[in-house]
C-alpha cells in the first residue's frame, strides 16, 4: 500500500488491521490467521443473525475465510476497516444460501446469547428476563423487512458505522441513516409498551 493512501488509516485498529493484509498479500500465513481470529466473531455473529441456523452460520462464516485467504491478494485499502471487506463476503454468501434451493423456509431464531458478545450477556439472576427481552425482541425484528433486518444487525448487532453498512448494503449513507430510522421507528411500535 503507498505510503500516502497508508497515512490516511484513520485508526490503530484499522492500521493495524491492514498491516496484516499487506503481510497476508507478502505470503504470511500466520498474518491471516490473525485477521481470522480478530473478524470471525464479526462474521458469524452476522450470519448467525441472519439465518438464525447455528451449523449453517458455522459453514458460511468458514466459508467466508476461504474466500477471502484466496482473494486476499486482490483486496486494496478504501477508507475502512478490513473487517467491512469480511462480512461483505458473508452477505454475498448468505444471499446466496438463501437463494439456494438447500435453503429451507423454516426459520430458527438464535439465542441471543450466541449472538451477544460476552461482555454483553447477562449474569444468572437476570438471564430469565434477558431471555424472554431479547426473545421477542428478535421476534419483533424478523418481522421488518429484509432491508431493515440487515440494516439493524449491521449498526447494531455488528456495530458498524453508518458509512460501513453503507458500502456492505451497496447504498449511500442518506439512505441507511433513513433505513435505520424507519427501522428504530417500526421496532418502536412492535415492541411491547414495557420493552420500549
Amino acid at each position: 500500500m503507498p505510503d500516502d493512501i497508508a497515512d490516511a488509516i484513520p485508526d490503530d485498529d484499522t492500521a493495524e488491521g491492514w498491516a496484516l493484509v499487506r503481510a497476508a498479500q507478502d505470503g504470511d500465513t500466520q498474518a491471516f490467521g490473525q485477521l481470522f481470529d480478530r473478524y470471525h466473531d464479526t462474521v458469524f455473529r452476522f450470519v448467525l443473525f441472519r439465518l438464525g441456523d447455528r451449523p449453517a452460520a458455522e459453514d458460511l462464516t468458514q466459508e467466508t475465510f476461504v474466500r477471502a485467504y484466496r482473494r486476499i491478494a486482490s483486496v486494496s485499502y478504501q477508507g475502512r476497516d478490513i473487517g467491512a471487506w469480511f462480512v461483505t463476503i458473508a452477505r454475498n454468501l448468505v444471499l446466496d444460501h438463501v437463494k439456494s434451493s438447500r435453503y429451507r423456509l423454516e426459520s430458527s431464531h438464535a439465542e441471543v446469547a450466541d449472538v451477544a458478545p460476552a461482555t454483553l450477556r447477562p449474569g444468572p439472576e437476570n438471564e430469565v428476563i434477558a431471555g424472554a427481552t431479547h426473545a421477542e425482541l428478535l421476534r419483533c425484528v424478523a418481522k421488518l423487512g429484509e432491508d431493515q433486518q440487515e440494516c439493524i444487525a449491521l449498526r447494531f448487532l455488528q456495530g458498524l458505522s453508518v458509512a460501513e453498512t453503507a458500502e456492505i448494503m451497496g447504498r449511500n449513507e442518506g439512505a441507511v441513516k433513513a433505513l435505520q430510522h424507519r427501522a428504530v421507528r417500526r421496532l418502536a411500535q412492535l415492541l411491547p409498551e414495557g420493552l420500549r
